[in-house]
């Protein structure tokens, strides 16, 4: 894998792992109504990792020359919960990950 798709594994993992703790803080504030303190620590944390992971996407579509679907499927994975995680692993399955030839690593 080269650098610029680890680096993307690594931003799909945290997008993944924030949605997850803001769905946990929302059931906690609105489910369970008991406290609001998840939505208001993972709730800045995934805005974070949303634009991290929108800029991420952006550049390993340069640096490894990906197709346009690729770029426009990796973009759309972030907005329904939990979908970035088996993006990458498909991504890093078929060859997305690695540096293709002429490209840069």
């Amino acid at each position: 894998m080269s650098p610029a798709g680890k680096l993307f594994a690594a931003a799909a993992l945290i997008e993944g792992v924030t949605w997850a703790g803001l769905l946990v803080g929302m059931l906690l504030k609105r489910g369970l109504e008991l406290t609001d303190l998840g939505v208001r620590i993972f709730g800045p944390l995934h805005g974070i990792a949303f634009l991290f992971y929108v800029a991420i996407c952006l550049y390993a579509w340069i640096k490894l020359r990906w197709p346009l679907w690729a770029m426009l499927v990796a973009l759309v994975a972030a907005v329904p919960p939990l979908v970035t995680v088996p993006l990458e692993m498909w991504f890093r399955r078929i060859g997305l990950l690695s540096a293709r030839d002429g490209s840069a690593p």
